[in-house]
């Protein structure tokens, strides 16, 4: 790693490619949770097919849907994700810590979602990583 000192880092700062990538990135994963959430989560239809022995991806997705919302794990990746895109900021973080805030917001995990999503939008004034 170079010996740039940290105050004359520049800002992480996503380029116009990355953000290219980053925001279907975003789309994507809100639309599947909106998805599995109104067409797989909630009807009760699906929900008293897939209780009576219904075997399909659906219900096979529904059940770990509820599994990983009722120990919300959707917040609590989103919010460990997004205190180390905070304390270091990289590309890869900021793409994990996106997809699980989307995730935490839309399953029933409001508060570890929007406060993932406050930490990934303060990881804007941090510096980046050094480059050489």
């Amino acid at each position: 790693m170079p010996n740039v000192p940290y105050s004359e880092r520049p800002l992480f700062h996503p380029g116009p490619r990355t953000l290219n990538w980053l925001i279907p990135l975003g789309m994507g994963a809100v639309g599947w949770a909106i998805y599995m959430r109104y067409m797989v989560v909630e009807p009760t239809l699906v929900a008293l097919a897939c209780e009576a022995g219904l075997e399909s991806v659906a219900c096979y997705g529904r059940a770990a849907v509820l599994a990983l919302s009722l120990w919300n794990v959707f917040g609590a990746v989103a919010l460990a994700v997004a205190l180390i895109q905070l304390l270091a900021p990289g590309l890869a973080t900021f793409a994990v810590g996106l997809v699980f805030s989307a995730f935490a917001l839309v399953f029933h995990n409001e508060i570890a979602g929007a406060l993932a999503a406050m930490m990934l939008i303060l990881s804007f004034a941090r510096p980046g990583p050094a480059t050489a």
